[in-house]
């Protein structure tokens, strides 16, 4: 269940980037037509911006996707300790049975 739920936030996330890039290469595509000096200033600050927000954008889905997997890493390993220590506390049980004579 949680790999589906893994591979449906990835598709997500992929979905969200792809929408978010065809809006920005928009704003990348050279205007032939206007033959105004102002309109091509503005052009290239608004390519500068979008792409400035672009790079923003892939820093904080690859900052996002880091921190899960921390998460999910730190997650097993606290699940392996705990694991560990059940096993550790039946040791003791059988160990305990050894010492009384209950068990051969």
């Amino acid at each position: 269940m949680t790999e589906i739920s893994r591979w449906r936030s990835l598709r997500f996330l992929l979905l969200l980037l792809s929408l978010i890039s065809v809006q920005f290469f928009s704003g990348f595509s050279d205007d032939s037509n206007s033959k105004n000096g102002t309109k091509v200033d503005a052009h290239s600050s608004s390519s500068r911006t979008g792409s400035t927000i672009l790079v923003i954008c892939i820093v904080l889905a690859a900052v996002v996707g880091l921190s899960f997997f921390l998460f999910r890493l730190w997650q097993k390993k606290k699940r392996d300790e705990q694991y560990a220590r059940l096993l550790k506390l039946f040791e003791q049980d059988d160990e305990l049975e050894l010492e009384l004579g209950l068990r051969d």
